[in-house]
Formats: structure tokens, C-alpha cells, sequence
């Protein structure tokens, strides 16, 4: 699990919508996801699921690809 290739698929899934909206959605502190999107925490596995059903991909493809 690269904490930096996981940040950069974060970002890029993110797209044009802002952290606020991302992290108020996920149910998460922005300073949650941005310290997930900086690479410097790896969520825990109930935030990973929720991260992954938000962007309509799986677990597996964003933080074990």
C-alpha cells in the first residue's frame, strides 16, 4: 500500500469538487482528507468503504492497485 499513489488516485477521483464538500459527504474532518490526499494517514477500513462507494469504485482499485 503506497501512501503516495493512493493520495494521487484521491486527488484525481476528487476531481473539481472541494474538500469541503468531499469530507462533509464522507462524513470525515477535512483535515481527515486532506492529510488522506497528502499521503500522510491511510484511512481506516470503515472510511475506505465509504470512499470507495462515493466514487462508484471498489476498495481494492484505490488503495491496494
Amino acid at each position: 500500500m503506497n501512501k503516495k499513489n493512493i493520495a494521487q488516485k484521491l486527488i484525481n477521483l476528487r476531481g473539481n469538487k472541494t474538500r469541503d464538500k468531499v469530507a462533509l459527504d464522507l462524513n470525515i474532518s477535512i483535515s481527515a482528507l486532506q492529510m488522506y490526499e497528502n499521503g500522510q494517514r491511510i484511512p481506516k477500513d470503515e472510511i475506505k468503504v465509504r470512499i470507495a462507494e462515493y466514487y462508484n469504485s471498489t476498495v481494492q482499485d484505490i488503495f491496494f492497485a
